[in-house]
């Protein structure tokens, strides 16, 4: 592990690959890439905690404790690997450098940008200030997701209201699931017949996929859960415990009380990246510019996106970087491979895939993997699951997260969704 000062000399020199983001995305490339050989990359991160995110559901939901998500970002960062404990601030394609926080410019051959997104907590009037207090939580935060299984298992009866932003948001499954293991821990309490559950969904549907939607539409009938379809929180007082749903449709808007809101913060890239010449022109939200198969940026041969960041019309969740990741390095060390006259090898598509484990109940669950046709792409043979079931509940309670460590952060191949 390089030490602070080592970071910083390094940060005044240019490196063969350089990783912005040591999140999964970016860990799990560096990984792969000193894998393969590839000498001198470095991975710009200024965070010292690496979090496993996908399992904050199961914290909010009273299944799991904050602190097994976490361990230290210099247990995961590969050897061999310099790491810039800096935070980006721009980048310049041209000139292939990247400037930190800390005004130093790091050049570059190839760039691999993986910072992740950013919550837009203050895009919702209310809700940067009322989250974490009263009764309102979100699973999305590590310093609210415990809050919010203290909200759910002290409510007796009275409204909870579970929301989703419209745009893409990461684990686009998780607004669902966390309402989901509220219900079902009620109604083993006794007590669901007293409270009125409210789901407010910003899609036409429930589930993109139809034999996903069919069984969470089941789902949401048996803990009579109202869905309120094409709708959105468009404002929050915490301390009146009141919020205004407005209905995309109709164009009505309407005034409620809670006693209960978990809320999913709109979404969007990192500013920075927003106005970066990276990202995509057409997307609301800032994202980084990528061929939806190959995952390089269409005007920059020698810059790839993956996870989060990339604009790509699927999921963001941790299993679709777990595809994205190999083609990125293939596609990469294409790049790096080239002959002088620009030729390489094919490079390798990504088809989309993405899974969505969607947690029903305290033992139970759904994995939803599909691609981007829509199409179902099971990786567990002889598995239904389009079903609830156990086995899928302990692959997301157990087996995920020791894949998640112990595989793709070490950049091993596997399997399991």
């Amino acid at each position: 592990m390089p030490s602070t000062s080592s970071a910083r000399r390094s940060a005044r020199r240019r490196h063969r690959v350089l990783i912005v983001g040591g999140g999964t995305a970016g860990i799990t490339v560096a990984a792969r890439l000193r894998r393969a050989g590839v000498t001198d990359v470095a991975v710009l991160e200024p965070a010292s905690t690496h979090w496993y995110q996908p399992l904050w559901t199961l914290v909010g939901g009273g299944q799991a404790p904050l602190d097994i998500t976490r361990r230290p970002e210099a247990s995961v960062m590969p050897r061999r690997v310099c790491w810039i404990r800096e935070a980006a601030a721009s980048v310049d394609p041209e000139a292939r450098t990247v400037t930190t926080t800390e005004h130093r410019t790091i050049g570059y051959d190839h760039l691999v940008m993986a910072p992740g997104l950013q919550l837009d907590w203050d895009a919702v009037p209310g809700l940067d200030t009322a989250v974490g207090h009263g009764a309102v939580s979100s699973n999305y935060s590590f310093a609210h997701a415990p809050y919010t299984w203290e909200l759910i298992r002290g409510l007796r009866s009275g409204t909870a209201v579970f929301t989703q932003p419209t745009g893409p948001v990461k684990c686009g499954g998780a607004p669902q699931k966390i309402a989901y293991l509220a219900a079902d821990h009620w109604r083993r309490q006794g007590v669901l017949d007293r409270i009125r559950v409210v789901l407010v969904l910003p899609a036409d549907s429930m589930f993109a996929v139809p034999v996903w939607r069919r069984a969470l539409e089941r789902v949401a009938d048996r803990y009579g859960i109202e869905v309120r379809l094409n709708s959105e929180m468009t404002s929050v007082d915490g301390a009146a415990r009141r919020l205004t749903v407005a209905n995309h449709s109709t164009g009505d808007e309407e005034t409620r009380g809670f006693d209960l809101l978990h809320a999913v913060p709109p979404q969007s890239a990192p500013d920075w990246v927003k106005h970066s010449p990276l990202a995509d022109p057409t997307s609301p939200y800032g994202y980084v510019e990528v061929d939806k198969y190959t995952l390089q940026h269409p005007r920059h041969r020698n810059v790839f996106a993956l996870g989060d960041v990339a604009n790509l019309p699927t999921s963001k969740t941790g299993a679709a970087v777990r595809k994205q990741a190999p083609v990125v390095v293939a596609n990469l060390l294409a790049e790096i491979e080239a002959d002088p006259k620009g030729e390489r090898r094919d490079l390798c598509r990504y088809d989309g895939y993405t899974s969505c484990p969607l947690v029903t109940a305290r033992d139970r669950m759904l994995l939803a993997e599909f691609d981007y046709d829509l199409r179902p792409a099971p990786s567990i043979p002889l598995v239904d699951t389009t079903e609830e079931r156990r086995d899928m509940w302990l692959l997301k309670r157990y087996g995920l997260p020791a894949l998640y460590w112990h595989g793709m952060l070490k950049g091993l191949a596997w399997k399991a969704g």
